[in-house]
């Protein structure tokens, strides 16, 4: 089973780029993006043989986040009924049979973190719902965490040190969500690989491969066997992310 996740910084411009011929070359079963940027009925797509979920912020423009499948899922689910979070659009999840699917565009901590005490308390609220769900079934987070785990995680470490997104606080909001039984399915197949998944629009970053990884699939220990492969596409455009793809080993696939 494919999964891919992209960050596509805003989805009617994607559109208008080449999303259609890449989304059909990619060929996913599950499609999940983040910062759509839309309000409902703002966009009309044509996905022969998907079905469409989308959660829409209540600003105008900003945030939001949509998965387009293949398979009917058993259940869809907005949110983390938490009304802070849901009101930017940030959290879809999907129950298919062997796994659940949470597809999460995490808040930037912003300029001077000034919204890092935002950004903590979602990130353990994602986390606690993470790991409800992990007691049923297998989880499979993706999306833009908004967060350089490690050093080889971007191509400047020490002048990015306390910087949005490479923070020790957000650091160790990963770390702990890693210690608390899940898994960084990238890193864990490819321990030493440095490449990266957004590059900044400023200074030639994406031509001279300043990048960090900042977008992730992350997969509960109970979903470890799952896992066959993950990778970053870093050759594919239409946005300052790229797309990113793991790939499950489902029986019946």
């Amino acid at each position: 089973m494919k999964l891919i996740s992209w960050n596509v910084n805003g989805l009617r411009a994607v559109v208008k780029k080449d999303f259609a011929e890449i989304f059909k070359e990619l060929d996913a079963d599950v499609f999940s993006i983040q910062e759509t940027k839309l309000q409902e009925g703002q966009i009309d797509l044509e996905l022969a043989g998907y079905h469409q979920y989308f959660f829409y912020a209540q600003k105008k423009g900003y945030s939001g986040t949509a998965v387009f499948t293949k398979q009917e899922p058993i259940s869809f689910k907005q949110g983390l009924d938490i009304e802070e979070f849901d009101d930017e659009g940030r959290t879809i999840t999907l129950e298919f049979p062997d796994f659940y699917l949470i597809n999460s565009y995490t808040p930037n901590s912003q300029p001077k973190l000034k919204r890092i005490d935002y950004r903590m308390r979602y990130d353990d609220a994602l986390r606690a719902y993470m790991l409800k769900l992990s007691a049923d079934k297998p989880v499979v987070l993706c999306g833009d965490l908004n967060v350089a785990h490690e050093e080889i995680d971007l191509k400047n470490p020490k002048s990015n040190h306390k910087n949005p997104g490479f923070s020790d606080q957000e650091r160790n909001k990963f770390t702990e969500l890693l210690d608390s039984g899940f898994i960084d399915s990238f890193r864990s197949l490819h321990p030493d690989e440095a490449k990266y998944s957004w590059w900044s629009y400023r200074f030639n970053a994406r031509k001279n491969n300043a990048g960090w990884r900042i977008d992730y699939f992350v997969v509960s220990q109970n979903g470890k066997d799952l896992i066959s492969n993950a990778d970053i596409l870093n050759d594919v455009y239409g946005s300052d992310h790229c797309p990113i793809e793991l790939d499950l080993d489902i029986k019946g696939e």
